[in-house]
């Protein structure tokens, strides 16, 4: 198992660096084609004003064509990924970017998209997070907002066993193969039942020639708090983890596990639905 086609979301409103990287980094490792991918909302401004003429129309168009043939820009003129570039897509669309980049991940199989938190984040330009989750079909690595590496050497399941949780660890099997070390951890109130479960996915990644270390600890409190602690203290370079629905989902993708980790550790996190 690899990942022969990487899709890679550039958000128009920002600098798309740090994604690139990871992007390129990715593709040298897996000699995989990548396809990039920007999408625009226009800002209307007419309907906004309560005054839509011609000239505002004009003037929306040109604002998304500006971020689109910047965002291309940014992405051709990576030399990292150049070699690795299979095609560019682009489109001005009045759905959420979300949905645009969720339908052209039938193309690939992976999905890239940063963070994009605080105040660099332009809801016109960027791929809402949690909706791109879980609409894509296709694991979702996304990268956080300053430079983060590409080497996934040890990697920390954040375990549950749910349906998403196994998904995500297949999903991950080729990051999983190359890492040095990985790492199972679940934070839980039920110790016992817990080494169990995480020892029936040790012993099935075993078969799939890939140690794993187990970790089980027990919840105290906030339980994104307990595994961002194990995660930093094993020098996680990426969390593997499910993604559970709208409303949990939100919560790992940037009030949880997965902001604390992006934003303090500053790593990658895979996450699938």
């Amino acid at each position: 198992m690899t990942y022969s086609t990487l899709l890679v979301h550039l958000d128009g409103g920002q600098t798309n660096e740090p994604v690139l990287a990871i992007a390129a980094s990715l593709a040298a490792q897996y000699k995989a084609r990548v396809i990039g991918i920007a999408a625009c909302q226009p800002m209307q401004i007419g309907i906004a004003d309560g005054d839509f003429t011609g000239g505002l129309a004009v003037l929306e168009r040109d604002i998304v064509d500006g971020e689109l043939k910047r965002a291309e820009a940014e992405f051709q003129t990576c030399a990292e990924i150049q070699p690795f570039v299979l095609e560019w897509r682009s489109s001005e669309t009045l759905s959420p970017v979300s949905h645009v980049v969720a339908d052209e991940a039938r193309c690939a199989d992976l999905v890239i998209t940063s963070l994009c938190s605080g105040a660099a984040r332009n809801a016109l330009t960027h791929a809402d997070t949690g909706e791109l989750i879980i609409r894509a079909g296709r694991p979702v690595l996304v990268v956080p907002d300053k430079p983060a590496t590409g080497s996934f050497q040890t990697v920390v399941i954040a375990w549950a066993d749910t349906r998403e949780c196994r998904r995500a660890v297949v999903d991950a099997l080729p990051i999983l193969t190359r890492a040095e070390r990985v790492v199972i951890v679940e934070v839980t109130p039920t110790l016992t039942e817990a080494r169990s479960q995480t020892r029936d996915v040790v012993a099935w990644l075993s078969r799939h020639a890939i140690s794993a270390d187990q970790i089980v600890a027990h919840a105290k409190g906030n339980h994104a708090a307990s595994l961002a602690l194990i995660a930093r203290d094993h020098g996680a370079d990426l969390i593997v983890a499910g993604a559970y629905g709208h409303n949990r989902l939100r919560e790992w993708a940037f009030g949880g596990v997965t902001r604390d980790l992006l934003l303090r550790l500053n790593i990658c996190a895979l996450l699938s639905h």
